[in-house]
């Protein structure tokens, strides 16, 4: 019975290898870069969407549509694109890289700033604390 087990694991492992063919280069292929760019700004879309989703249903906002419209790519050609790139590991691999490369600086800059309001805040009620005691007249304890 185990025999039987064993050649019927081996018979399916062989059949379900396949030759996978690797998608035709498409006529508008995306380039790397742009592809970069387009991953990028859908990622940030996505993560607008998981802040405050339905606002953005309120205003009638088709973030997709937004981001093909500002790198000038349609659909179609943005998923023909994905699947050639998709079909070497070691190319997407590259671009995904380097879209969490720009987020990972994104973030790190908007902590910048984030810690310069802080701290600007920080001294600004600092020095309204220092004038709101100075202003505060002196209290006799005889009065």
């Amino acid at each position: 019975m185990k025999h039987w087990i064993l050649i019927f694991v081996l018979i399916l492992s062989i059949l379900g290898c396949q030759n996978v063919e690797r998608p035709e280069k498409p006529k508008n292929l995306i380039s790397k870069e742009k592809m970069v760019d387009v991953l990028t700004e859908a990622y940030l879309a996505n993560a607008a969407r998981s802040v405050n989703n339905q606002a953005i249903i309120d205003k009638g906002i088709k973030v997709d549509s937004l981001i093909f419209k500002k790198f000038e790519v349609d659909s179609v050609q943005f998923a023909k694109s994905n699947d050639y790139y998709a079909a070497d590991i070691n190319m997407y691999l590259d671009i995904f890289q380097k879209v969490e490369a720009r987020l990972v600086a994104m973030e790190k800059k908007l902590d910048s700033i984030r810690n310069m309001d802080r701290k600007r805040k920080d001294s600004v009620e600092s020095q309204q604390n220092k004038e709101r005691i100075i202003a505060e007249p002196k209290r006799d304890s005889l009065i």
